[in-house]
């Protein structure tokens, strides 16, 4: 099958989190087979931000972790005929430009022979829905949403029956835990500071916590404001900037253990979407405690695959007891590895596309 997706940015992660999961979905639809076409903007923010920071040394990893990937760019002025040409099923990510979200729609309108699906995986449906409400998607043939809740946002918007529930997943070829076990210490957190939605949910589970607790703090991520930095200086933590996604893996592999603090609007109106890390995290086998957070899809197995922590004090009392019991450490790996490799792999983001697509029309003959 001849796949064309529209994205923001495959070769850069700074601050894009769509991303990870874009990587790993289609190095897994190239291994089967497929025939993979990625079109992003030229200047992409991410992309700029990353080379302006970094250089190409900053696209390193990227390429050294997924050869089989590459990306094309397009300017305003190209035809989204051409860059959909011969394609079976297109997917158009909602950090696109409206103009050419409805340019692609409006080809599907006319009678273009692809299957065209819009693929959500932001709160901005709910914390700017004004924004989403303005991307033409009447050509559309349905919807990817990252959650559930998010799903039911756009069945009340008049699409029910032709949206589904797509979560993100991790990338096992390339997210497990280190072939050989090195020394772990300490804490690590790898996020972007969020725009001030977790800013007093971060110092009250992550920070103060790992501070209590006597666990030395390494943090990765951009955007991290002059106060923000001073606020971990406060509390003791190491503050190393940004960090290629496809170096996570041995950065877990240094720490005893890590933390997940969703942003306020999936702990809060969008429950059930854990974002992309808390896969990842799993899936590399490093122990996790949860700030508060509803797994409300039942993806895990909450105080199995990982920790919950009600407030601060109770994450100071789940770190403390991480650093000492190796056991308990070792029981949260296992299950959580069972759990992503039961379910959550990229592999079954890909089964179930294909499901999606087959609902939708697209020939057995081009799922092949």
């Amino acid at each position: 099958m001849k796949i064309t997706y529209f994205t923001h940015s495959l070769t850069s992660c700074w601050n894009h989190g769509n991303a990870h999961f874009l990587r790993g979905v289609l190095s897994e639809l190239i291994a089967r087979g497929h025939d993979v076409t990625v079109w992003e903007p030229e200047g992409a923010w991410s992309l700029a931000n990353l080379l302006g920071d970094h250089g190409e040394d900053g696209l390193a990893a990227y390429r050294a972790a997924y050869p089989d990937l590459a990306s094309r760019s397009y300017s305003a002025e190209m035809e989204a005929a051409a860059m959909t040409e011969g394609a079976d099923l297109v997917l158009m990510h909602e950090w696109n430009e409206p103009a050419l979200v409805k340019a692609v729609g409006d080809l599907r309108k006319h009678g273009a022979g692809f299957t065209l699906l819009f693929h959500d995986t932001h709160h901005r449906a709910v914390s700017a829905p004004e924004e989403m409400r303005a991307y033409d998607l009447s050509g559309y043939d349905g919807v990817l949403a990252f959650g559930e809740t998010l799903a039911e946002v756009y069945r009340g918007w008049g699409w029910q029956g032709r949206v589904w529930t797509w979560h993100e997943a991790a990338d096992t070829r390339r997210f497990h835990p280190p072939l050989t076990e090195g020394e772990r210490s300490g804490l690590v957190w790898i996020g972007n500071w969020g725009d001030g939605e977790r800013t007093d949910e971060l110092e009250r589970f992550l920070f103060a916590p790992a501070a209590a607790a006597g666990l030395p703090l390494d943090i990765y991520g951009v955007r991290y404001p002059t106060e923000a930095r001073a606020m971990l200086a406060r509390h003791g933590a190491a503050y190393h900037g940004w960090a290629p996604n496809a170096g996570a893996p041995a950065i877990f592999a240094r720490a005893l253990a890590t933390v997940h603090v969703p942003r306020r609007y999936y702990a809060t109106i969008l429950p059930g979407i854990p974002t992309i890390r808390v896969f990842e995290a799993l899936a590399c086998g490093i122990p996790l405690v949860s700030a508060p957070w509803d797994d409300a899809e039942h993806l895990f197995r909450p105080g199995t695959d990982y920790l919950v922590a009600a407030d601060g004090a109770e994450m100071t009392r789940h770190l403390t007891t991480l650093r000492d019991d190796a056991a308990l450490r070792e029981s949260l790996v296992a299950h959580g590895l069972e759990t992503i490799r039961a379910r959550h792999t990229c592999a079954h983001r890909v089964d179930e596309l294909l499901a999606i697509a087959a609902s939708l029309g697209v020939t057995q003959k081009e799922l092949a």
